[in-house]
């Protein structure tokens, strides 16, 4: 059973120095209120990754989820292309 939508945001892993955990910058765009003009807007979340799979440059895939750690909400779920 479900309690609501589970939200996925997709990013560009930073870090991965830290065991079973990821560094992961999702990027958005947002519109200036006064100026319309597009303004790119980053934010890093700390991401479960239970096999240490994910490498820096990789872009993934993650899910929220309970707080595992005083900074660790989010999980991967899947690693969408790997770096060159």
């Amino acid at each position: 059973m479900t309690r609501g939508k589970t939200k996925v945001r997709e990013g560009v892993v930073v870090s991965n120095a830290m065991d079973k955990t990821a560094v992961v910058t999702v990027s958005r765009l947002v519109k200036h209120p006064r100026y319309k003009k597009f303004v790119k807007r980053r934010k890093r979340f700390k991401v479960h990754d239970e096999n240490n799979e994910c490498n820096v440059g990789d872009r993934v895939s993650i899910a929220e989820m309970r707080p595992l750690s005083k900074d660790k909400r989010w999980r991967l779920q899947k690693i969408v292309e790997r770096a060159v």
